[in-house]
């Protein structure tokens, strides 16, 4: 869930909602529009950002530093840019009621947000069909959206396996376990995930799922054990996955030379076990912090977010912090080549939209896809951090839609 403990004055305040934290309009530490805005009489551009979770509360960081950006910059056709940040309390009941709120009563242009596939199913009518209004989906997620007016700015499947899964057959070895969480995102990577483990010369020795909840991964750790499991490619997700990364380290896995894999491990993840619970596992992104080493722009970015934003909510790709700075950056371009914030124009231009300059690298919209071509990297646990070892020779394709 999302909280805004920042203290307002009502002479400052832009606008305050039944469960919506805050409303950012100009720069840092300015709530007031400004007064030199040319076209300020039409009102502030408006979007909404949902927010669930620890990851909804990074999300929501990166938007507000984002929007702060652009506004300090002259905003968009002359106009701020109003940020909504909707708490959604990870209920798709509540979220509709107030997706439905803000769209029909608030008159947004723009709804950025949802983590999971199943919170952007509930709420995606509602802001496309009847809303008649843009919907990025930041997240990484199991591909397969192809809804127009609905764009996805997150890695999918073909981005996650199809250069992970070879590294990790030729570091770790042949035989592969599945295991994973019962629900969609799971279920649709790890059937992605099979293709290419068997077309690169692997096995699948067994998959299976378990209940969001389950903790105790006992028989999953034997089956892995005695069936002589070469890599665990894992999907299954927290709070569950912190249990069953240390099962399998006490069981001996790493120690005997298994190798674990995790497409959507970040560093916020990775502090959810002992570090050496987790030394050596894998995983497959569009960035990680080591890159602000050797990348100018994407030190940039993470120096500016720790800056605004000191605390435990970090700057990562698997919090979908990266996609939603990208769907908001190119959003950015869309509206300014369409010279309108009219959905169809700026969807025609979203459509080829760039971004020259993000965290990770460059990153594109594919035409008529919806979906967005990014660099992807490899990144091994080691001692609580995580190294690149391995990245793509250019932006990937998506391979949806």
């Amino acid at each position: 869930m999302l909280n805004d403990h920042r203290q307002l004055s009502r002479r400052r305040f832009l606008g305050n909602f039944a469960f919506a934290s805050a409303a950012i309009a100009a720069g840092p530490g300015s709530w007031a529009i400004r007064p030199d805005w040319a076209n300020a009489a039409e009102g502030p551009i408006r979007i909404l950002t949902g927010a669930l979770g620890f990851a909804g509360n990074t999300d929501a960081n990166v938007a507000r530093m984002v929007v702060d950006e652009i506004n300090e910059t002259g905003g968009l056709l002359g106009r701020p840019i109003e940020l909504l940040i909707e708490d959604t309390a990870s209920n798709e009941s509540v979220a509709v009621g107030n997706v439905r709120k803000l769209i029909q009563r608030d008159k947004v242009d723009l709804v950025l947000g949802g983590i999971a596939s199943s919170m952007r199913n509930a709420i995606k009518d509602i802001i496309i069909s009847r809303g008649k209004t843009l919907y990025i989906y930041p997240q990484a997620y199991e591909g397969k959206e192809c809804t127009p007016y609905l764009f996805c700015t997150g890695p999918v499947p073909a981005q996650n396996c199809d250069r992970f899964i070879p590294w990790l057959i030729k570091s770790g070895g042949r035989r592969f376990a599945l295991p994973g969480s019962n629900y969609v995102w799971p279920q649709t990577i790890n059937a992605y995930a099979r293709k290419v483990i068997e077309s690169s010369g692997g096995e699948v020795v067994f998959e299976e799922y378990y209940p969001l909840d389950q903790i105790d991964f006992s028989s999953t750790v034997s089956r892995i054990t005695s069936n002589k499991v070469d890599v665990v490619f894992n999907s299954v997700i927290p709070p569950g996955v912190g249990s069953f990364f240390k099962q399998l380290y006490e069981a001996g896995f790493s120690r005997n030379g298994g190798q674990l894999g995790c497409v959507y491990y970040d560093e916020n993840t990775l502090e959810m076990n002992q570090a050496h619970e987790i030394e050596g596992l894998a995983s497959s992104l569009d960035y990680y912090k080591a890159l602000a080493v050797e990348d100018p722009v994407s030190a940039k970015i993470q120096s500016a977010y720790e800056k605004q934003f000191p605390g435990k909510f970090r700057f990562s790709a698997g919090s979908a912090a990266t996609g939603t700075y990208r769907g908001l950056k190119l959003w950015e371009a869309a509206v300014k080549e369409a010279g309108t914030i009219d959905r169809e124009a700026v969807a025609a231009a979203l459509d080829h939209a760039k971004l020259v300059e993000g965290p990770g690298g460059p990153a594109e919209m594919v035409p008529g896809k919806r979906h967005c071509r990014m660099n992807m990297y490899v990144g091994v646990a080691r001692a609580g951090q995580y190294e690149i070892v391995a990245r793509s020779a250019g932006l990937v394709d998506p391979k949806e839609c």
